[in-house]
């Protein structure tokens, strides 16, 4: 190569692309690339907010501006429903979140001599990244870090612990994994570590499956305006601010059907959002989580019913599906390709498909097109900031 070349998207890794093919690690769109392999910064390029960029795996795009993280977001959701034959009739504009609104993560954390290592592992290792700030998670999760290092380096002994954080109504919700808390010594300090930051709940899995350790009140997410119980572990979306994104498309898209079934409804995310305006059957394999719903439902007088169904080895049926005039299905990152062809078949006039996988979406969504279903509006959803991880909302109507 002789001459710069023009940097003109983000790769699915992260690397910024050439026209030629050529990928270039930390460059942004507009940035042009030397011989030599130098960058030029281009405009949508700037500087990382945070210490840890570049070392760490849990951003990868610091370093774009949000024009450069809106045309990734945007292109990998279009060039999904592209690579399957189809085309939006709509296309909605990018919904990104902002910075420091993650409410949930997974920390790790391993003994590392005379102090606790505690954080994200670095991009494609296994080494940790010991975290002195984040400017991903929302605050309560961030300013917990640094308690959870004293806690944890007051402790002697190798251990490898794994630490799940999640913003309930409540405050922080926190699960430890692989981590032996034997004595009153131990017990007291971790009693302490609650106290003193106000924990909502703590659960230890000791390895015989989690114990509520702490929880001074049930602890509750709302949903739709509804508290809801929140098992330690539940799903939830991974922004406030990216699930009032998914659930306005939604409740636009089906509030005024007649019925809706929530199919892998989890706590009821969606079905709580729509019962002010229409009843929900919502379906769901976490019996904790069909349980969680229905007390809510119980309790507020709300219109939904849980239903406790694995919807991959038995999804619902044309004729299970019959009285509903609109769904909505948000599968797990593999797509719901059996419940999805039982959907083909039916003659449910709307399907809100919701997904946090543009490729398992694409490949369900060619069988609803298959089918007769059109795809009516495309709306690209960024909840993970600085990621190339992208989700969407999407509307398919059988005239």
């Amino acid at each position: 190569m002789t001459e710069s070349e023009l940097i003109i998207r983000i790769a699915a890794k992260g690397d910024g692309v050439t026209a030629s093919g050529r990928h270039v690690a930390g460059a942004a769109p507009g940035d042009l690339v030397g011989p030599d392999g130098s960058v030029e910064r281009g405009p949508h390029h700037i500087d990382p907010v945070c210490r840890h960029f570049r070392t760490c795996g849990g951003c990868e795009l610091q370093h774009c501006d949000d024009a450069a993280l809106a045309d990734l977001v945007q292109g990998r959701v279009l060039f999904a429903a592209r690579s399957q034959g189809l085309e939006p009739e709509l296309l909605a504009p990018v919904h990104l979140s902002p910075p420091s609104s993650r409410r949930r993560a997974t920390l790790h954390a391993v003994s590392g001599g005379n102090r606790a290592v505690i954080g994200f592992h670095e991009a494609g290792s296994h080494k940790l990244v010991d975290l002195r700030e984040c400017h991903v998670l929302a605050p309560p999760l961030a300013n917990l870090i640094a308690p959870l290092r004293d806690y944890l380096s007051k402790r002697k002994g190798k251990y490898a612990a794994e630490i799940e954080l999640a913003l309930t109504d409540q405050g922080v919700n926190c699960a430890i994994r692989n981590l032996k808390v034997e004595g009153l010594d131990q017990i007291e300090d971790l009693l302490d570590l609650c106290r003193l930051n106000t924990l909502a709940r703590l659960s230890l899995d000791q390895g015989y499956g989690p114990e509520t350790f702490y929880e001074p009140e049930p602890v509750t997410i709302t949903l739709g305006g509804f508290p809801v119980p929140f098992p330690s572990g539940a799903f939830l979306q991974a922004t406030q601010d990216g699930e009032d994104a998914l659930t306005s498309a939604v409740t636009g898209w089906l509030g005024d059907c007649t019925a809706v079934a929530d199919l892998f409804s989890g706590l009821g995310t969606f079905a709580f959002a729509l019962a002010p305006k229409v009843p929900v059957t919502a379906v769901e394999a976490s019996r904790d989580a069909v349980l969680a719903c229905n007390s809510a439902a119980k309790r507020y007088g709300v219109k939904v019913e849980a239903q406790h169904r694995d919807l991959f080895r038995s999804p619902l049926r044309p004729e299970e599906l019959a009285r509903f005039d609109g769904v909505v299905i948000d599968p797990p990152r593999a797509g719901a390709r059996a419940q999805v062809e039982q959907l083909a078949l039916s003659k449910v006039a709307r399907i809100a498909y919701v997904s946090c996988n543009p490729l398992s979406w694409c490949r369900d969504a060619a069988l609803l097109a298959a089918a007769g279903y059109r795809l009516a509006e495309l709306r690209p959803v960024g909840q993970f900031r600085w990621s190339t991880h992208v989700e969407l909302a999407s509307l398919f109507l059988k005239d």
